[in-house]
């Protein structure tokens, strides 16, 4: 199977595997790596709108990217037309090649604000909320949905009509429900219901492990390219793993050990530059869960990873670990 270069709106798009936008994961540090390992494209964090409005902060930082990223697809969300329409072309001006809003998040901070996958119940104020963002921005539109709610009130094909009609470039589909949180199967028969009934690109989404799952994905369902999340936690060589299999049909090894705790190092070394020592130390401790797990004693040297406080410390004990692997023939 060749990968074929596609596009949403004007962007053009090289290869079908995505980084999924990932609160506390996909941030610069991670999408530079995914990015080194060809993902297709990369997308950031979900930023609030309000949090743009109001000129937070914290939501600011976000807005950060590079150069090399691009092509960049950068997350907002909210349920305010008009926050959506200022935080759409906030997020243009900072450099977005695209402008992608959050209708499937199911965490209950953001839903109890009819925020997320709560919009998918109230489908009329979901496309006042994309519509603004269209006639907002000159770059691309994209919404990121579940398929719906809870098991009785699936929605999602008749609510992905609705928000094309908006003038949306494409849509990406999780194949799991609000309900279902991160449990359970994802359901792919409503993504490949999607890609039937839409004109406009699709993207699946929802668990994605291994290469081979990519290519069942886009077999099984249809869809344009395959956005990947938790299987890309602590595992940036899944984008170039699947893009090879895709291409090739041949499936590389998985990263060893050592290449995992390198590759720890240096997502480590990006969090500091990017965001200072301390906030790099105490954010590369869930990374470290991730890259190590499966190791050989991995639980004692988490423990170990969580209780260290400077780069130094934290360098001198991965440098012990690694010689210990490497004592051991790993």
């Amino acid at each position: 199977m060749k990968e074929q270069n596609w596009s949403i709106g004007s962007v053009a798009i090289d290869g079908k595997v995505i980084l999924a936008p990932m609160a506390g994961v996909s941030d610069i540090a991670y999408r530079l790596l995914a990015k080194a390992h060809k993902a297709s494209m990369v997308c950031t964090e979900m930023v609030s709108a309000m949090g743009i409005k109001y000129k937070n902060e914290r939501t600011h930082e976000l807005l950060r990217m590079e150069a090399v990223e691009h092509p960049v697809s950068m997350q907002i969300f909210g349920s305010d037309p008009k926050a959506i329409a200022l935080a759409a072309k906030v997020v243009e001006d900072a450099g977005a090649d695209i402008v992608d809003i959050n209708m499937g998040c199911p965490v209950k901070k953001v839903v109890t604000s009819g925020d997320g996958s709560a919009l998918m119940k109230t489908p009329e104020l979901a496309a006042r909320v994309a519509e603004a963002a269209v006639k907002a921005v000159k770059v691309p539109v994209t919404v990121k949905m579940r398929i719906g709610w809870d098991s009785e009130h699936i929605n999602v094909v008749e609510f992905a009509k609705i928000i094309e009609s908006t003038g949306v470039a494409a849509v990406a589909v999780h194949g799991r429900t609000k309900e279902q949180m991160y449990c359970g199967h994802a359901d792919w028969s409503y993504i490949k219901a999607v890609k039937e009934a839409l004109s406009i690109p699709v993207i699946g989404n929802g668990d994605i492990v291994e290469p081979e799952d990519v290519k069942r994905m886009i077999d099984e369902t249809g869809c344009d390219a395959v956005m990947i999340g938790r299987g890309a936690q602590g595992n940036p060589w899944i984008f170039e793993r699947a893009h090879h299999y895709l291409t090739t049909g041949e499936l590389l090894p998985a990263p060893t050990y050592i290449e995992r705790l390198d590759m720890l190092l240096k997502h480590f070394r990006l969090l500091c530059h990017y965001k200072g020592d301390a906030l790099g130390v105490k954010e590369i401790r869930t990374h470290a869960g991730w890259y190590m797990k499966g190791l050989p004693e991995s639980a004692y040297w988490r423990n170990r990873v969580n209780t260290i406080h400077t780069p130094k410390n934290f360098e001198n004990e991965l440098q012990v670990y690694r010689n210990i692997l490497l004592e051991m023939g790993l």
